[in-house]
């Protein structure tokens, strides 16, 4: 038999690009110096051929669409957020940062599939099965159909999953999967698509779900070659600031269902417990009747989320005036000060501004724009709104507020929450269709320009 052959090729981190030297910037994806250097092993033994079965392409008009089989988590947010449950035979990627608690939801889901009666393996390639079993006994009982398995070499673990025939399977992590033919480091860019490549082949052939967890860089991408998330069907981004209790999980790709919902969730002693009503949640605490604050409303998917947003402006002690935004674009606050000043006639470039969004949410809608207008002028002039009230809409360079999208939800949500005045964009409020029942004696104010919010005030 003839020798393995060991030679270099050179990948694009970002998208798999391969070459067989060394280049400055991609051709596939235009980044710079994003190619890494891996050894690759290629047999160089015969192999004999055979001539494979003929298929013919088939008619579109032929193909029987049936819809997909869902299996449900039992968890609502996480079905949610997945399109309406699990589709067997699809490779889903859960990506976050260190401790957010990717490893608790997934193990939560096990609990209640393994209720469920369905057979569900747990590869761990980071914990014992005796460290697994100990943050699982904080979570509850787990039935008998829940199979445990620490492994990091990926071959033991395909034969083990073809051995076991599981309905679900969990990879922790995909980062730490390794192939003895592939001659690098595990978590190297060989490694990873590798590894993934297979997972791939073995869930399609054989109507198994595998879930994968990724580890995330400092850039808050998945670690490992951006090819990662091209190759499976569903990713999924786990997010949130270590110092709150609220966990965000999001779509950021679904080839089963929307990529705008969220789920929410709140981190206690025992695990990781939905939150059913977010906007509830995320306005306990809010100070009533104090300048800088305002209650505004963003759209999750289909889901209306309330947030307080807070703005505080003082006369800045430096030569270069401050601007710190946290919870959204640090750019857009710099341009809506600009429009303030230009189109009210009010003088901030002299004051340091700070925004934030209340509750650990990174909000970027464009509905946001009239909040944060709103509490930048409430926190300058020292004038309240009161608690009871709430605002949205978009504003524009010229000081116009123009319409959103999805207003009638808004203002259900804002009105089942009991909130009394609702400020929203003119065009918006003229094309509304709620009747007086459903408002609650919430008033609607509609507003064309920010000058008229002035006058509101």
């Amino acid at each position: 038999m003839a020798k393995a052959k060991k030679k270099s090729i050179f990948f694009c981190k970002e998208c798999g690009f391969e070459s067989a030297k060394w280049l400055g910037q991609c051709p596939g994806c235009k980044e710079w110096n994003s190619f890494v250097e891996e050894p690759v092993i290629k047999n160089t033994a015969g192999k004999e051929v055979h001539a494979a079965e003929k298929k013919e392409p088939s008619r579109l008009s032929e193909v029987s669409v049936e819809k997909e089989e869902r299996v449900l988590t039992g968890i609502g947010e996480l079905d949610r957020v997945l399109g309406g449950g699990i589709v067997t035979g699809s490779l889903v990627l859960v990506g976050g940062d260190p401790g957010i608690g990717k490893s608790t939801l997934l193990l939560q889901m096990c609990r209640e599939l393994s209720t469920a009666s369905k057979k569900v393996l747990y590869v761990s390639g980071e914990e014992s099965v005796k460290q697994i079993k100990m943050r699982a006994d904080r979570i509850g009982t787990f039935e008998k159909e829940m199979l445990l398995l620490s492994e990091t070499d990926l071959d033991i673990v395909v034969e083990t999953i073809l051995r076991q025939q599981p309905d679900i399977v969990i990879i922790d992590s995909i980062q730490t999967m390794y192939r003895e033919e592939i001659g690098s480091a595990p978590g190297s860019v060989s490694q990873v698509r590798e590894t993934t490549s297979v997972l791939m082949r073995l869930a399609k052939e054989q109507g198994i779900t595998i879930f994968v967890v990724g580890h995330v860089t400092k850039e808050g991408v998945v670690a490992g070659p951006r090819v990662l998330e091209h190759m499976v069907d569903t990713v999924l981004y786990f997010e949130g600031d270590g110092c709150m209790p609220y966990r965000f999980l999001r779509g950021v790709k679904n080839r089963f269902g929307s990529t705008n919902e969220i789920g929410v969730f709140e981190m206690r002693g025992s695990g990781l417990a939905e939150v059913t009503n977010p906007s509830e949640y995320m306005l306990q605490g809010k100070p009533e009747n104090e300048p800088g604050s305002i209650v505004t409303c963003s759209m999750e998917g289909t889901r209306p989320i309330l947030v307080e947003v807070q703005a505080l402006v003082c006369q800045t002690s430096f030569n270069l005036p401050r601007r710190t935004a946290a919870g959204t674009d640090y750019n857009r606050i710099n341009l809506l000060m600009a429009v303030i000043e230009k189109r009210l006639g009010i003088r901030m470039g002299d004051c340091d501004a700070y925004i934030n969004v209340a509750g650990g949410m990174r909000i970027n809608e464009p509905a946001l724009d009239l909040g944060i207008v709103a509490a930048l002028l409430s926190s300058y002039k020292n004038i309240t709104f009161d608690s009871s009230t709430i605002c949205f809409g978009e504003v524009g360079l010229v000081g116009e507020i123009r319409a959103i999208n999805m207003a009638e939800q808004r203002v259900l949500e804002a009105a089942k929450l009991g909130f009394r005045t609702c400020i929203l964009p003119q065009a918006n409020k003229s094309r509304l269709d709620i009747s007086k029942d459903m408002l609650n004696g919430m008033e609607l104010i509609g507003l064309s320009t920010i000058h008229e919010l002035l006058g509101v005030m």
